[in-house]
């Protein structure tokens, strides 16, 4: 659903809306398996592209609508090809 598309009064607050692209970086304290369902959840909810990036583990999830999960160990960067055409994150300052 695109912002244009809401009803009336439905800008105000949080709006029923899933974003394209979506990452996620666990922290310390979070359970790998919960930032993981939250993940699922994106996809369900019309994500089309989620990185669930682990520093703890140097790992990244990559998440896909209708695809098994990618795990990728240690990348020095990410691409978002073909969602993101030409987006490149690296990942040095990540995994320090």
């Amino acid at each position: 659903m695109e912002l244009a598309a809401l009803p009336p009064g439905a800008e105000e607050g949080f709006a029923p809306l899933c974003p394209d692209f979506v990452v996620e970086l666990r922290s310390s304290s979070d359970r790998l398996a919960a930032v993981q369902a939250k993940m699922d959840e994106y996809i369900a909810n019309g994500a089309r592209l989620g990185w669930l990036i682990d520093p703890i583990e140097r790992t990244v999830y990559v998440y896909r609508p209708a695809k098994p999960v990618e795990v990728i160990v240690g990348p020095a960067q990410m691409a978002g090809d073909p969602e993101l055409p030409g987006f490149v994150l690296p990942l040095d300052d990540v995994w320090r």
